[in-house]
């Protein structure tokens, strides 16, 4: 019998400022999801090092106060990766990396590299892969001594490795040969979606990992890759989907997160083509994250970004089953009562007050209100349906309830 390989996972640190755009809060709330990030990638990280400062210093983004304070740590503790929760110019990284004499990465280049790991078809992989030249190319400078040294591990996926030989000219050419394949990928991608005939479309969108895949698969019967990870999903999924007698296809999309790399928007926009041609919109939201009501707001900005505003949309909030209020003493006449100390029920009366009762509370790992969930979905399609084909809408009668849930 063969023995299980352990994932062996690296030392690593984390850096992040405080500044006016992101306050002690908001700083920790990036930190705790740049941990989750560097956790999915193969890191463990070992400390976490925050320093106040109205703008990040032009030559290294830290002071060089606080430069010292993390070379100290990172000789003490052989830390082989130091994590920026920003970007770095190209400029800031190979100063830095030049200080503390070990590998350096910025929020973009660990979002990259994960992608890197996650991309299974050859779609994704061209996605990724242009992202990560586009990324690379301004860097290729300080990228050399990166390289000499053979380094596996995080950040070192992908391109890089096996460029060691090339220059500015050469890695040009191949975004040029990757956007001409990508344009190629873009046509057929296009034929496939326009021989799908006139289903109605839904497509699910969300941050990464708030469910999308487990739902998919509660309401598909199908088995798509899910795991407690970020970004466990890349690949487009298409399934066609029967609630009632009413059929739809559905589809599965990458995930969003805050400060999402430009690069990958730009390469990824065929991907989301999926979303731009849908005819309604499955949100799905991780209600039991602290944080929930941010991740709506990145959500929403990066639809609007690809423009995507105007769909109809249904806000389905996961994870009811996690979902944890916090708690006030009753002599506590100090602290204020704020959202965070909201009853579920409370937060049924709020979202159904604010999207006109387009939400619906679920838990698709335990199966929880998934009947009303269908009945919602049923209703929600039937509609855009009937508007479609006003001549046939007598084929799908009103919902009716199944006798036995999934």
């Amino acid at each position: 019998m063969l023995e299980k390989k352990e994932i062996e996972y690296e030392n690593t640190i984390l850096v992040g400022i405080i500044n006016k755009e992101q306050d002690a809060q908001k700083s920790k709330e990036y930190l705790d999801e740049l941990e989750f990030l560097t956790y999915t990638a193969g890191g463990i990280v070992k400390k976490r090092f925050v320093q106040g400062m109205q703008t990040p210093n032009p030559k290294t983004f830290i002071g060089s106060g606080k430069v010292e304070e993390v070379l100290q740590f990172v000789e003490d503790n052989d830390i082989s990766t130091v994590i920026f929760d920003d970007e770095l110019t190209p400029a800031q990284q190979k100063n830095v990396e030049k200080l503390l004499k070990c590998k350096i990465m910025d929020r973009t280049g660990l979002i990259l590299d994960i992608f890197a790991q996650r991309a299974q078809t050859s779609n994704a992989r061209t996605q990724v892969e242009l992202a990560q030249y586009q990324y690379l190319l301004p860097r290729l400078a300080g990228l050399w001594t990166h390289l000499e040294r053979q380094q596996g591990g995080i950040g070192m996926r992908g391109p890089g490795e096996t460029e060691i030989e090339t220059d500015r000219r050469i890695v040009r050419d191949r975004i040029a040969l990757l956007k001409k394949k990508l344009k190629s990928i873009d046509k057929q991608m296009a034929t496939q979606r326009g021989n799908r005939g006139s289903l109605i479309r839904v497509a699910l969108v969300g941050y990464t990992n708030v469910g999308k895949s487990t739902l998919m698969n509660v309401i598909s019967k199908s088995q798509v890759f899910a795991e407690n990870k970020l970004f466990a999903t890349l690949d487009t999924t298409v399934r066609k989907v029967v609630i009632g007698n009413l059929p739809f296809l559905l589809s599965d999309t990458v995930g969003f997160i805050r400060k999402l790399p430009t690069q990958l928007v730009e390469s990824f926009k065929s991907t989301l083509d999926e979303v731009r041609e849908a005819d309604m919109l499955l949100h799905v939201v991780d209600i039991s994250h602290p944080n929930f009501e941010h991740h709506i707001d990145s959500v929403e900005s990066i639809l609007a970004e690809i423009d995507i505003t105007d769909k109809p949309t249904l806000m389905v909030f996961n994870k009811i089953d996690a979902y944890l209020a916090d708690t006030l003493e009753e002599d506590d006449l100090m602290t204020e009562r704020t959202s965070r100390h909201y009853s579920l029920e409370e937060w049924e009366q709020t979202w159904m007050a604010k999207v006109n009762g387009d939400a619906i509370f679920i838990s698709a790992l335990n199966k929880e209100n998934m009947e009303a969930f269908r009945k919602t979905v049923y209703d929600k399609v039937r509609e855009l349906h009937i508007k479609r084909f006003p001549y046939n809408n007598f084929l799908y009668p009103d919902y009716i309830e199944t006798q036995t849930e999934e």
